[in-house]
């Protein structure tokens, strides 16, 4: 057994349920890897395990993403080895910790020319983008998009590869500042959703031709005003909930506003499949080499501050993607 820091959530509860502790970490088991991480990525998909919203046993470790060096294996373990640098993004809890256990099969080599930082966050919000885009709506040039919350760490992704792919897209956001952020990522227009009516100033932005496709992480806020920025057969992706669940509705509205489609894609779904995980990597990989998306507005905080990490990020304070560092 080796002693390690990390953070544990003993009840769900606020970011005060965050804990920094001492836990005892095993050796590898049989398929699984030792990894001692140099940074762990943060997502809201961690605030829902903290609260409760998506349930998990207690104690446990939050987190589901990161990079850093195996540092052992356990038995019949051949796709990595003591020394790789790595990253990954899996189902299983564990990520804000110094090392853990993980399934080999869930980790991928790190490119030379990625950090430790990029790493960790290229995977959870990387693969996102790369489903969202390219998989759940196939973007193709001259396509008109509409970006909810397009500042943050999947939404400027959003911003940057729509935009690379020839689409048009529009990004709401909550500030002037986070404004020129979405424009920067990629944004062909912005709307203040705080000051601004998001429908009206999407039908206005494109002629009153409206989206083909809404990307929306945000969830009851903007919803089920989110569908009536799209043209009729188009699609309206929810892939999160940071203002809280959508509530049930009457399917019937899909018919009233347009015979729309609605879908609510889950990033592990598709990375259930080991082959499609790695083609997914492999497609986030190519993106970042070609320029369409980057990964430079990382911000890297201490493990220890991961309570005020998930203050920041509930209050959206936050833009880009942040790590923590142990």
């Amino acid at each position: 057994m080796t002693t390690v820091k990390a953070i544990r959530v003993h009840a769900p509860g606020a970011p005060d349920a965050l804990r920094y502790e001492d836990v005892e970490l095993p050796p590898p088991g049989p398929g699984e890897a030792q990894i001692r991480h140099h940074a762990i990525g943060v997502n809201y998909i961690d605030v829902y395990r903290r609260s409760g919203l998506y349930p998990a046993p207690s104690p446990f470790i939050p987190g589901h993403e990161g990079a850093g060096e195996v540092i052992a294996v356990g038995e019949g373990v051949e796709h990595v080895k003591t020394g790789d640098r790595v990253a990954y993004v899996d189902g299983a809890l564990g990520g804000y910790a110094e090392a853990r256990n993980i399934a080999a099969a869930a980790l991928v080599r790190l490119p030379k020319f990625l950090s430790y930082e990029q790493g960790a966050a290229m995977m959870l919000k990387g693969l996102t983008a790369e489903y969202l885009l390219r998989r759940t709506f196939k973007i193709k040039k001259g396509h008109r998009v509409l970006v909810q919350a397009g500042a943050g760490g999947v939404g400027q992704l959003l911003c940057q590869w729509a935009s690379a792919l020839g689409a048009k897209v529009i990004a709401t956001v909550g500030s002037a500042e986070k404004a020129a952020i979405a424009r920067r990522a990629g944004a062909d227009h912005t709307i203040l959703y705080r000051d601004e009516d998001f429908v009206a100033k999407t039908r206005e932005f494109t002629k009153g031709k409206l989206c083909d496709v809404v990307y929306d992480g945000v969830g009851r806020a903007t919803f089920p005003a989110s569908l009536d920025c799209l043209k009729p057969f188009g699609m309206f992706v929810s892939y999160g909930s940071a203002s809280g669940p959508i509530a049930a509705f009457d399917i019937g509205l899909l018919s009233q506003k347009g015979s729309l489609y609605a879908t609510r894609p889950s990033l592990f779904s598709h990375i259930a499949d080991v082959e499609t995980y790695r083609d997914m990597t492999g497609e986030v990989v190519d993106a970042l080499k070609r320029g369409d998306i980057s990964l430079d507005a990382i911000s890297a905080r201490p493990l220890a501050d991961a309570a005020k990490v998930h203050c920041d990020l509930e209050a959206r304070k936050t833009t880009g993607s942040i790590v923590l560092t142990p």
